[in-house]
């Protein structure tokens, strides 16, 4: 997708579908919601703020908080 402005191609990518709600993430996660934001504060799990405020977790990021959890535990 894109749009063009002043008879340039700006590349568009639409952000849906990239992210998770808090709630969701500690679904996912397994974990509570004190952690997810204890993780969000260390750096551990990326977010993104919506247009109303909300704050949402990156899925990216907790494909690698996961990676991280399955290699720390033998």
């Amino acid at each position: 997708m894109g749009y063009i402005q002043d008879s340039a191609f700006i590349p568009f990518e639409p952000r849906i579908g990239r992210s998770v709600s808090l709630d969701q993430a500690c679904q996912m996660l397994q974990v509570s919601r004190r952690t997810v934001y204890n993780w969000i504060r260390e750096g551990r799990l990326r977010t993104i703020r919506t247009l109303g405020g909300s704050q949402r977790v990156l899925i990216e990021s907790l494909r690698q908080a996961t990676e991280g959890m399955t290699g720390a535990v033998q």
